[in-house]
């Protein structure tokens, strides 16, 4: 799973949101390193939308514009947690490594 696809399922866990919350709360999880742009969010949910990972929730004209709400499927959930604990193993074994990682003129920390 790429970053931003594991991003926008965690931005969906705890409630519904429209695209631009969506897109603020990415920013928000990944300390600004992702900034997600519309078409590149809406290309996304369309194909987690597909993939029955994500639903739409619900739908409502603000400002004359469409504002979808999207929300996690218990699919997502699923995915979501079995790439977390994809990325924690990952995390483990490196930190394992770095433990036992000597080498003059380097140190951790």
């Amino acid at each position: 799973m790429h970053e931003p696809t594991f991003l926008i399922l965690t931005a969906l866990v705890d409630q519904p949101r429209h695209g631009y919350g969506v897109i603020q709360e990415v920013a928000e999880l990944s300390g600004g390193r992702f900034r997600l742009r519309p078409g590149t969010l809406y290309g996304a949910l369309d194909r987690l939308t597909a993939d029955g990972l994500v639903r739409v929730e619900s739908e409502e004209v603000v400002d004359g514009r469409l504002r979808r709400y999207y929300r996690l499927t218990n699919e997502g959930a699923q995915a979501l947690t079995e790439e977390a604990e994809r990325l924690r193993r990952n995390v483990d074994a490196a930190t394992r490594r770095l433990a036992r990682f000597k080498s003059p003129g380097w140190a951790i920390g």
